[in-house]
């Protein structure tokens, strides 16, 4: 399943869990610090404390950057839409 590390009032977060949601993708949301100092996890994971990172466990993929995100899963994930929708 996706995981999205990232934190509420990220306007960055905020535009790949809506793209997220658009799309129809279930993922597991890990809320971190807002404090770059306090994202131990993000960096260990992606090799810097900024987020959004989104995670594709199944394509072995680490993504910071929400542009890079949010294309990603439209081209990845993007024909999962129903149609019409």
């Amino acid at each position: 399943m996706l995981e999205l590390y990232q934190f509420n009032s990220c306007p960055f977060c905020t535009r790949v869990r809506d793209t997220l949601d658009e799309l129809g993708l279930d993922y597991i949301v890990r809320t971190v610090s807002p404090s770059h100092r306090e994202r131990d996890r993000v960096e260990a994971i992606s090799g810097q404390t900024d987020v959004p990172v989104l995670v594709d466990p199944d394509r072995k993929t680490v993504l910071p950057e929400s542009r890079d995100i949010i294309a990603y899963l439209r081209r990845h994930y993007g024909a999962k839409r129903p149609a019409g929708g």
